[in-house]
């Protein structure tokens, strides 16, 4: 059962944005993206309290994915990526995403803090940011 509703364009597009992100690390890597996607519209707290679907995660500005802005993006989504998609939509969690709504590929070792919410974790390129529970208790 899906923890937020998605229509098939949905996940066509969470999957585009889950591979342009981070194909380059494995599908463990794209539903790490898929997690922090699902929990910024599950959300709606700090940055994330106007999004209310998967258009408005992926599309968000500012605050939005850099990787809208690449021609990659815009490649259509195979099987593979909308079948990972649907698993992120379906509630699947995975460390150190599980209630992350950030991530980012830093140049060296990742700051213990990103836009004051802790570090949970480095997985391959990206690390990966959560806020307190009782900043976001929805996520």
């Amino acid at each position: 059962m899906a923890v937020i509703k998605a229509t098939d364009k949905d996940v066509d597009l969470l999957a585009r944005l889950m591979r342009s992100e981070a194909e380059g690390e494995g599908q463990l890597g794209m539903l790490l993206v898929g997690n922090v996607g699902v929990n910024r519209v599950l959300g709606d707290c700090l940055d994330f309290t106007k999004i209310r679907n998967i258009q408005d995660m992926v599309y968000q500005r500012p605050g939005g994915f850099e990787a809208t802005t690449k021609s990659y993006f815009y490649q259509r989504a195979r099987e593979v990526d909308k079948k990972l998609a649907r698993r992120a939509i379906a509630g699947e969690k995975f460390h150190p995403a599980t209630r992350s709504l950030w991530f980012f590929e830093p140049s060296g070792a990742c700051p213990p803090q990103w836009y004051n919410q802790p570090n949970t974790g480095r997985y391959k390129a990206h690390c990966f940011f959560a806020p307190t529970v009782e900043d976001c208790p929805r996520v």
